[in-house]
């Protein structure tokens, strides 16, 4: 199917032709009947129309695209044009008098036949290379349509897998804190498993949604942050300050997780005088996020991991030139912020 862009360049094509032999017929002032509209107009509109198609909807396709033979292409189209010169003759030769002879500031001028076949050729060469031209145009486009389709599909799939990735990963950790709490047979554990099922209502429902309000990506930090310290006996040393307008700004679901989750996964959470500390601050166009842990020294795996990775891809993916990500790993601390056009 073509496109739209090339539709209307061929419409506006058209109608251009349309538009200058009209303006020809109106400029002669020339008394004339149908016949002899029909005969001028309509026998070598028939013979300019059929080669504009031929070569662009059978020669171009064929012979140039599919064989790639420009050699049979040149020589088919050198016969082509041969051909509808010869017919335009052989009009010009039935109605000499309606195609030779044409009017010229109140003097009848007729032209000679060499000049109607040099004319002509001329003419059948600009239907073949506009023809040529617009075939190619139309292709660009359709190309260029095809092309986006299936850069978006390629980016729909690589979200879904993403997130995919996402979920798992932080189920398995919160699965993880919930079975040491159910091996210390803690009475938190209850409590673990309700936040817990909280936490997922939200991932398997609304996070399915390609947007969601800040609000409510907040409120699931907040209840991810109360299932944390339910692992601790003393409860986790966290700071959470929230500044601005935390309301019903749009923003891609589980971007702030994996900070929070990185967070406490590779720092001290149970230090009073040096807790995780979390700001967000929002308006209605700016989101402002930032975390700092302290570094836990018996812990070996590499900051960063699977959540931070897989969030930065989405933020390439989703925040094209509207993000910016600034990471500080300190000898003691970790920070990581995200600035977000909303």
């Amino acid at each position: 199917m073509k496109s739209k862009g090339a539709l209307i360049v061929n419409l506006l094509f058209w109608l251009g032709i349309g538009t200058i032999i009209g303006l020809g017929i109106l400029e002669s002032k020339i008394k004339t009947n149908w016949f002899d509209l029909w005969v001028t107009f309509g026998y070598y509109g028939i013979i300019n129309v059929s080669l504009f198609f031929i070569n662009s909807l059978i020669l171009i396709p064929d012979v140039i695209k599919k064989r790639q033979r420009s050699w049979l292409y040149l020589f088919l189209i050198i016969g082509l044009i041969a051909v509808t010169v010869a017919l335009k003759l052989g009009i010009a030769l039935m109605y000499p008098e309606i195609i030779l002879q044409h009017t010229f500031r109140g003097k009848i001028v007729e032209t000679s036949y060499f000049n109607f076949i040099v004319k002509s050729f001329f003419v059948s060469g600009f239907f073949v290379v506009i023809s040529a031209l617009l075939k190619f145009a139309a292709d660009w486009f359709s190309n260029e349509r095809i092309q986006r389709n299936l850069e978006s599909q390629k980016k729909d799939m690589e979200l879904q897998f993403l997130k995919s990735q996402l979920n798992p990963h932080f189920l398995f950790n919160s699965l993880n804190n919930i079975y040491s709490l159910a091996y210390q047979k803690s009475d938190k554990t209850a409590d673990a498993i309700l936040k817990l099922s909280e936490i997922m209502r939200y991932m398997i429902y609304e996070s399915n949604d390609s947007w969601v309000a800040l609000s409510k990506e907040v409120e699931y930090v907040q209840s991810y942050i109360e299932l944390q310290k339910l692992r601790f006996k003393d409860g986790a040393a966290v700071e959470l300050k929230l500044n601005g307008e935390i309301d019903a700004q749009r923003i891609v679901p589980l971007i702030l997780i994996s900070f929070v989750e990185n967070a406490f996964k590779h720092g001290v959470a149970n230090d009073p005088e040096d807790p995780i500390r979390i700001n967000i601050i929002a308006n209605q166009k700016i989101l402002h996020f930032s975390i700092t842990n302290k570094k836990n020294k018996t812990n070996k795996d590499a900051m960063g991991g699977v959540g931070l990775n897989n969030v930065e891809r989405r933020l390439q993916l989703l925040y094209p030139d509207r993000y910016k990500l600034n990471i500080v790993n300190s000898a003691t601390h970790y920070t990581s912020e995200l600035m977000l056009d909303i």
